[in-house]
């Protein structure tokens, strides 16, 4: 991590997800909360896009709202995920779990990280996640992180005190998943992006920063997060950041000063017809490949979000052989 390497790593968020015929062949067996749940499960899906893309790393496989769960609160995916009641009264924290209790509720996701380090190549990482408190909060007071959040924002009073029930929870998890076998365990607060930066300042920041504290490495992405909201990131501990196609990587690589940056190519593109992709893939890497190891130390080369079921598996095939040629012999 923050290495300067001739080619870069690659790696996809949703690498394992639904445009893939390896997820696709289980899914058809399996309710997908046995996919997160089953632990052996877990890994082979997990692993099905490492040895059928040969992706350099693999994350695991699970879903961040199983911490709304583990606090206590109802949760089923009919197909998508459906929580039993909203958070919109203090008197639901009264329901809450403690952070010991909880934290045993998400053991299968260390297991699901043994299981997929047992089998990953040693030459491959392996990466965990957690949800971002905001996009928890959203996701408990309104259902989804879809639209513009206005009852997250009309239920901010609440937000304070949300955190001190799952912000601990998710330490533990980290932590939990560091002695799992995860070498980064990134935080997913993709609603966030969407906070103007002084609501991200005054709000968010804070619980972001406790976060960032872990012993081992620990990363953040934010959908459509601007260069005002991770600048005020800058003097945290994350070891890096992932960031969406709307930002511009040469600029970002010019004013890094983390370990590592995670991105960018927009997603959408992979859904188009292969010479179509191509056309959009050779616009987007030509100004990389003029960027020197240096330049562009500590990039983990992927998508700007994740994955979206339309994906060609023959884009993804063709990003992974380009990227690799490309910079084969720089």
């Amino acid at each position: 991590m923050g290495e300067s390497l001739s080619v870069p790593p690659i790696w996809m968020m949703r690498q394992a997800g639904r445009y893939h015929q390896h997820y696709q062949a289980r899914r058809q067996k399996y309710s997908f909360v046995e996919m997160c749940k089953n632990p052996k499960l877990a890994a082979e899906i997990a692993m099905g896009p490492i040895e059928d893309f040969d992706f350099d790393a693999s994350i695991f496989f699970s879903d961040l709202l199983f911490t709304l769960e583990a606090l206590g609160m109802p949760l089923t995916y009919e197909p998508g995920p459906k929580l039993g009641y909203f958070l919109n009264n203090r008197d639901i924290f009264k329901t809450f779990k403690k952070t010991s209790e909880a934290v045993a509720h998400m053991s299968f996701q260390a297991e699901a990280l043994r299981c997929t380090r047992e089998q990953l190549p040693t030459d491959k990482s392996l990466i965990g996640f957690v949800g971002g408190p905001w996009t928890l909060f959203v996701y408990a007071t309104e259902g989804t992180h879809k639209g513009h959040l206005e009852g997250s924002y009309a239920q901010i009073e609440l937000f304070k005190e949300f955190c001190d029930h799952m912000v601990p929870l998710l330490k533990a998890n980290i932590e939990l998943q560091h002695q799992a076998g995860a070498e980064v365990v990134v935080v997913m607060d993709t609603a966030a992006g969407e906070c103007a930066p002084h609501f991200f300042k005054n709000h968010l920041l804070k619980t972001l920063e406790e976060l960032s504290k872990a012993q081992k490495p620990v990363a953040y992405y934010t959908k459509g997060g601007t260069a005002d909201h991770y600048s005020l990131l800058n003097s945290t501990n994350y070891k890096g950041f992932g960031y969406d196609h709307r930002c511009d990587l040469p600029t970002l690589f010019k004013n890094n000063a983390q370990n590592f940056v995670q991105g960018n190519f927009n997603q959408h593109f992979l859904t188009l017809e292969p010479d179509l992709f191509k056309k959009e893939f050779d616009n987007w890497i030509a100004p990389l490949t003029k960027l020197s190891p240096q330049e562009r130390k500590g990039w983990v080369c992927g998508v700007g979000h994740g994955l979206v079921p339309t994906t060609k598996e023959v884009n993804v095939r063709t990003f992974i052989s380009e990227v690799r040629k490309l910079f084969k012999d720089t």
